[in-house]
């Protein structure tokens, strides 16, 4: 049975409250874990069924129960989650390829919450209630966990998390319930990475700016499209510069001279060289 998620709102910094407790934020995707009537299904946070994608988490737990989590895949190199890796896992549909993968790049569904378990809804008890049971129910194999989590200490955590290069923390408020939709009460602190970057055009048909940075070679090299982030006089004042600068078009984009230069924030740098999720900071002038 699928339940829509809980949604986490976002916080303007780390932040420390006695009525809080605080988790590692996990890097990978939102998953529902179902056990209903002996069967085992698995849900994104958009009710898309993966359950084929991930074989190795299909093992029952000792009853029926409705589990909310992240599933992730391990960077070996680094022991740090490798968020391309599980995006690897979610795209796979070919039943060999997944048989394959689930050897080369096994999935840990990382647990935070309990909804359901042998026939009640938890979903009224407060978080801290949810995590006792969560904590004493037997997980069927090495592939399920538990989030740890710390009370009150949420800047003790997120220190710890930037030294490590992890994604961020989350917190969330004790007595809360569990609803599905974006609340306040559990709220991200994402730990960004920073880049300088060239805005070299434009999208046509909807917000979007050219990100590029120059290679070796002192050319050019795209890294993706910016589309969160500026503030209507940001776009104003980009607008009032970049007719001077259009060197071409296409059926999708307007080309410019590599002139104006903005700092990004992002998950990371992907393996590719791409920027992950970039999002407007400010102009570099």
């Amino acid at each position: 049975m699928f339940i829509s998620p809980m949604l986490l709102g976002t916080a303007p910094g780390p932040f420390s409250h006695s009525e809080f407790i605080f988790e590692p934020k996990v890097d990978g995707h939102r998953l529902i874990y179902s056990l209903q009537a002996g069967e085992v299904r698995l849900f994104t946070r958009h009710n898309n069924d993966c359950t084929r994608q991930y074989p190795e988490l299909l093992l029952p737990f000792d009853s029926d129960v409705i589990l909310d989590g992240e599933v992730a895949c391990t960077d070996p190199e680094t022991g740090l989650n490798d968020f391309e890796a599980v995006m690897s896992r979610f795209s796979t549909k070919q039943t060999s390829k997944i048989t394959q993968l689930t050897h080369k790049l096994p999935a840990t569904f990382a647990i935070f919450d309990i909804l359901f378990y042998q026939g009640r809804d938890l979903r009224k008890l407060s978080l801290m209630e949810r995590k006792m049971i969560l904590h004493n129910l037997p997980l069927p194999s090495p592939n399920f966990g538990v989030v740890p989590h710390i009370e009150g200490a949420g800047e003790d955590l997120y220190a710890q998390i930037e030294t490590m290069g992890m994604e961020g923390v989350v917190g969330k408020r004790k007595d809360s319930q569990y609803v599905s939709r974006r609340s306040k009460d559990w709220l991200k602190v994402i730990n960004w990475s920073y880049a300088d970057v060239f805005i070299t055009g434009y999208k046509k048909s909807e917000f979007g700016w050219l990100a590029a940075v120059p290679d070796p070679s002192g050319k050019m090299r795209p890294v993706g499209i910016i589309e969160h982030g500026p503030s209507p006089k940001h776009k104003q004042a980009f607008r009032g510069v970049c007719q001077q600068l259009i060197t071409g078009e296409d059926k999708n984009n307007v080309y410019l001279e590599p002139r104006i230069q903005a700092r990004v924030k992002m998950r990371n740098w992907t393996k590719s060289g791409l920027l992950r999720i970039p999002v407007f900071d400010q102009f570099i002038v």
